[in-house]
Order: structure tokens, then C-alpha cells, then sequence
């Protein structure tokens, strides 16, 4: 029965995801076969062969955080603080997909480090965990003493958690998103969430904006609050899984 719910879950998600988004997939097709077409009627020196290698050669560019301005290329995702915010991302398993290594001895590199660094991000996901529930329990405790409430006390330290947490790792960090990456509030708090339960699409990743000049210590906050986030999020998360159980 379990197995027929998530297959059915799944399902009315995957039906309701196609009604959403083909019609703009198949637009966008569209405005790309369009602007194709356009370009090489509007410059008859060009070859369609030739351009297409050219537009692979960009996105295989883009992706290794290579980017065209003018006559020079951006780099900047292999500096020290995107390396940093690359192996928070590894070992968290968000894995954004938007940035991989390209050498062989990377990718062996980030096969052990990851191996090493998965378990030794739950076990610290955990501690963290734990020392915020000692400290909602605590709180209970101590209003529990003072008031003498018992059932009352408790939920009401829950609530008061779960709205910090909410507003902390949810509702405010979107506010740093738009000012720094230019997102509207909505595509902040997607990528919040996005994020924290490590679902990691890559659609929306921090720091990637050539155009944009980040300050040093974006990425090492973000890393931070995406530590801290999951931990909180993973207590939600287990609460949910205790009632639908």
C-alpha cells in the first residue's frame, strides 16, 4: 500500500510538473530554432556546422565557470572561496551540477573526498541537530519551572523554533539573495529550500554571476547557513516522518 502511495505521489507530481512546464519547453525550442534560423540568414558568411560547434564549444565553457566579455574570458569558480563552496556542496550531496572537475585526478580527488566527507557531514548534521533539540528542550524545561506549564510549554517552545528557523534559513536569507545575485524574492526562497534539502537543482547557485562583484565572505556565510539550515531543516524533515509514520 505504501509503495502504491509513492508511486501515485510521484506520479501526480510528474503529470502536474508536465502541464506546468512543457508548454514553455516547447516555447523556448520554438524562440531557439527561430533565433538559429535568423542568424545565419543575417550573416550568410556563417555556416551551420561551424556555429553549431561554436555554441557547444560555450556551453561546455560555461559549464567549466568559463564565460566570454569581450575580447577576454571571466574566470573565478576554481578560486579558493568557489573550491570552498564547491566541497560544502560535495559533501552535503546538494551536488548543483553546475560546476564538476574536468581533470581525471580531480575527479578521483573528489571521489575520496567525498567518501570521507559524506559520513563526516552527517555525523556533524547530526550533532548539530541534537544540540538544537537540547536547546528547545531546555527552553521547555526552564518555562515549564517558571510557569508551571507542562503541554503548553513545550509546544510553545516548538513553535517559537520552528518560526526562527523559518525566518533565519527561509524568509530572510532570500532578502541577502536579491540584493547580491539581483533574484526576485520568489527565486531566493526557491533556492533556499532547494538547497537546504539538498535536492540541488543548479538552476540557481550563488556566485555565478560574471557580472556581478561578490564580496569575500558571500560564499563562506552561505556555506555556514547551509550547514546550519540543513541541520534544522533534517529536525522539520524528521518530525514529518514521525507523523506520516
Amino acid at each position: 500500500v505504501l509503495l502504491l502511495v509513492y508511486v501515485g505521489y510521484v506520479g501526480l507530481g510528474a503529470g502536474v510538473l508536465q502541464a506546468l512546464e512543457r508548454p514553455a519547453e516547447v516555447q523556448a525550442a520554438q524562440h531557439l530554432l527561430q533565433q538559429h534560423w535568423e542568424l545565419l540568414a543575417n550573416h550568410t558568411c556563417l555556416r551551420g556546422p561551424a556555429l553549431q560547434q561554436l555554441i557547444e564549444g560555450i556551453i561546455q565553457a560555461y559549464k567549466s565557470g568559463i564565460t566570454l566579455r569581450g575580447n577576454t574570458t571571466s574566470l573565478g569558480r576554481w578560486d579558493f572561496s568557489g573550491s570552498f563552496f564547491f566541497s560544502v556542496s560535495a559533501i552535503t550531496t546538494i551536488g548543483y551540477g553546475n560546476l564538476s572537475p574536468s581533470t581525471a585526478a580531480g575527479r578521483i580527488f573528489c571521489i575520496l573526498f567525498a567518501l570521507f566527507g559524506i559520513p563526516l557531514n552527517l555525523v556533524l548534521l547530526n550533532e548539530i541537530g541534537q544540540l538544537m533539540l537540547l536547546g528547545v528542550q531546555h527552553c521547555a524545561h526552564c518555562l515549564e519551572e517558571v510557569f508551571h506549564w507542562q503541554k503548553k510549554a513545550s509546544l510553545l517552545i516548538k513553535t517559537c523554533a520552528l518560526v526562527t528557523g523559518l525566518l533565519l534559513f527561509l524568509l530572510l536569507p532570500p532578502l541577502l539573495f536579491s540584493d547580491k545575485e539581483g533574484w526576485s524574492y520568489e527565486e531566493g526562497f526557491y533556492y533556499s529550500f532547494i538547497t537546504l534539502s539538498t535536492i540541488g537543482f543548479g538552476d540557481y547557485v550563488i556566485g555565478m554571476n560574471p557580472d556581478r562583484t561578490y564580496p569575500g565572505w558571500y560564499k563562506n556565510v552561505i556555506s555556514l547557513w547551509i550547514l546550519f539550515g540543513m541541520a534544522w531543516l533534517a529536525l522539520v524533515i524528521k518530525f514529518c516522518i514521525n507523523f506520516l509514520e
